[in-house]
């Protein structure tokens, strides 16, 4: 049977023939009720509450959206089991379970991806109350239902026993009139007993309203009390008629027919009217039933479209977030971002209504493992990332605590280049704590502007003091090029040359474009005043030699002790040459500190290369003495 098919209330049965034929007063006591009269089906009881449990199923998708705790679940299971047995439902045990399952899925599923998945799992105290409790609410519920079961068993039993005797009046047809009262006795009985269980409850019911019809038929009473009894069942049965009319105009469709259940029951309560009355008043109470079942069907069909309408919904709203690629997302804005798209999707989801129940979890549970995995994948993004972030801050503030503890210095040149250096550092530094980021960034930029204002302002009145030093500078390297030509001697062009240093490291800066060229040419001068007396002094030194070997000449042995010391100071000169030139190797000239560095290296290899070969030329002249 369709879930939204209603329920067809069957033809009336004509009654059955009295078993003897009575008189016409007697006949006319026949029972007014047909046969059968509809009655619920058992498939259209659970149609009813399958609808009536749409607010609840919305509800329980609504919670599981929330996050939910092993501590709060076995709060709740407790709280159901301390509860009415009656009101613990299987669903309210199964979505305990579930829910509680889905927080050990993630652990699971790990251990099965890290090949540890022969491994079982170990529960915790909590895991073993809450299956404890779910145990013991499963036996409750069983135990209550067991119960349930021998009620309705033995209110079948009962109800059976009321039939067999009302038949056993009927049949005893000469004391009927006497009998009476207890068959209204039986009647009472019958009413007052419980439920049967449902798939008996039409069959067992039929056998009541024959027995009745059965009773009613050979009944001779007096025709006053006769009509008296159909006439309060007539009016009876006319109220239950106007409520099912009325029904039909109910805005509530779903309440309307769980009514209408309930009327026919009562319905079936109710004693015989007049024979002639019978089939007229059961006509008009069907009729008014098959109103409600109409509206109660078109109901069910609105709500298939409207399913079926909301099921394509969420299929698209699914797609959508599938679609999503959140994997290569590096910036905590990017998350952000992505955040607030799964937020707007999921209440754009909670705007869709319900679809069809076998499609409805199946969706959820799609659309909610899409949105579990993004908020883990950011959980993991963030934990992650929080010790870089830590460290990245730390360097942002050190940076910034630096920028304003040098921001007031005068020593322009040092403080640019540290200035622009930490500039460089902070850019290859990586993102920090989002509240900390903009505060900090305005400080750092204060203190960058403040000290470059600062250098600003002071540039524009030092242009003049070093236009100044670079006059006094040129005229310094003119004065050290004509010692050449007017000092009388070495040492007094030395003593000069040592006061024009003097004067140029007391010589203040002069402008940047022109510092390399013009210390260039200073050195230049400096090493040509070197050099040109250094020559004089050399060949004033082999003079002074010639003479003296002279004097030695035809004293070999005075000779070869003076050319063995020429040779082991030869010796001296090379060994220092090479290490010179080893550690010339090693330097580099990138820099400024280490290009003078080289340059001064370079003037001593150039020193040592004339001694050797100012001894070299001492040996020879040794040599031609002593040939």
């Amino acid at each position: 049977m369709d879930l939204h098919e209603p329920v067809r209330v069957p033809d009336t049965e004509l009654p059955e023939k009295t078993l003897n034929d009575a008189p016409a007063a007697a006949a006319d006591d026949a029972v007014n009720a047909p046969a059968t009269e509809a009655v619920a089906e058992p498939e259209a009881e659970m149609e009813v509450e399958l609808i009536m449990a749409e607010g609840e199923q919305e509800a329980e998708e609504a919670e599981s959206l929330r996050v939910d705790t092993a501590e709060t679940l076995l709060e709740a299971a407790e709280a159901l089991l301390a509860s009415d047995a009656a009101e613990i439902s299987a669903d309210d045990i199964r979505r305990l379970r579930q829910r509680f399952s889905m927080l050990h899925k993630p652990a699971t599923e790990d251990a099965a991806e890290g090949g540890e998945a022969e491994k079982t799992f170990e529960p915790d105290e909590t895991a073993v109350r809450f299956a404890e409790a779910i145990e013991r609410l499963r036996a409750k519920k069983a135990e209550w239902t067991a119960a349930q079961e021998a009620l309705r068993a033995a209110n079948l039993e009962r109800k059976n026993a009321i039939i067999a005797e009302i038949i056993a009046l009927a049949d005893d047809t000469d004391n009927v009139n006497r009998t009476f009262p207890r068959y209204r006795e039986l009647q009472d009985e019958f009413n007052a007993v419980g439920e049967v269980d449902p798939t008996e409850d039409t069959a067992v019911w039929k056998r009541y309203q024959e027995a009745r019809e059965r009773y009613s038929d050979n009944l001779k009473i007096n025709k006053e009390l006769r009509d008296y009894d159909f006439k309060k069942n007539l009016a009876e049965k006319e109220v239950l008629l106007a409520e099912a009319i009325g029904l039909a105009e109910s805005e509530d469709v779903i309440a309307a027919y769980r009514r209408l259940q309930d009327l026919h029951n009562k319905w079936r309560q109710i004693g015989p009217v007049a024979k002639e009355l019978r089939d007229d008043i059961w006509n008009r109470f069907r009729d008014a039933s098959a109103e409600v079942n109409k509206r109660y069907q078109a109901y069910f069909e609105a709500r298939k479209a409207r399913e079926a309408e909301n099921e394509a919904a969420k299929t698209a709203l699914c797609e959508r977030i599938e679609a999503l690629d959140y994997g290569s997302l590096k910036t905590f804005a990017a998350w952000d971002d992505m955040t607030k798209t799964i937020i707007a999707l999921q209440e754009e989801w909670r705007t869709l209504g319900f679809a069809s129940k076998k499609m409805n979890r199946s969706l959820f549970g799609r659309f909610r493992q899409c949105c579990d995995a993004f908020f883990a994948a950011k959980a993991e993004f963030y934990r992650n990332t929080r010790e870089e972030l830590s460290s990245n801050l730390a360097r942002k503030q050190q940076l910034v605590e630096q920028a304003e503890a040098l921001k007031d210095s005068t020593d322009w040149r040092a403080s640019t280049e540290r200035f622009v250096a930490m500039q460089k550092e902070w850019k290859t530094i990586g993102a920090i704590p989002k509240k900390y980021s903009d505060a900090l960034w305005r400080r750092f930029t204060a203190a960058c502007d403040f000290f470059f204002d600062q250098k600003k302002k002071a540039g524009s009145g030092t242009r003049q003091v070093e236009s100044a030093n670079l006059k006094t500078k040129r005229e310094i390297i003119g004065r050290l090029e004509a010692l050449r030509t007017e000092a009388p001697d070495k040492d007094a062009a030395l003593k000069q040359m040592r006061e024009l240093q003097k004067q140029w490291n007391e010589t203040g800066h002069v402008p940047f474009r022109e510092k390399d060229k013009l210390y260039e040419a200073y050195r230049s001068a400096l090493d040509a005043v070197r050099d040109h007396f250094a020559i004089a002094e050399s060949r004033a030194r082999r003079d002074r030699f010639e003479a003296a070997v002279s004097q030695l000449e035809g004293d070999a042995d005075k000779l070869y002790r003076e050319r063995e010391r020429m040779v082991r100071a030869l010796d001296s000169r090379r060994a220092e040459l090479r290490t010179y030139e080893n550690n010339l190797g090693f330097l580099s000239s990138k820099s400024k500190s280490g290009d003078s560095l080289v340059r001064d290296m370079s003037r001593r290899i150039e020193r040592l290369k004339a001694d050797i070969a100012e001894i070299q030329d001492k040996i020879r002249l040794l040599d031609e003495k002593l040939a």
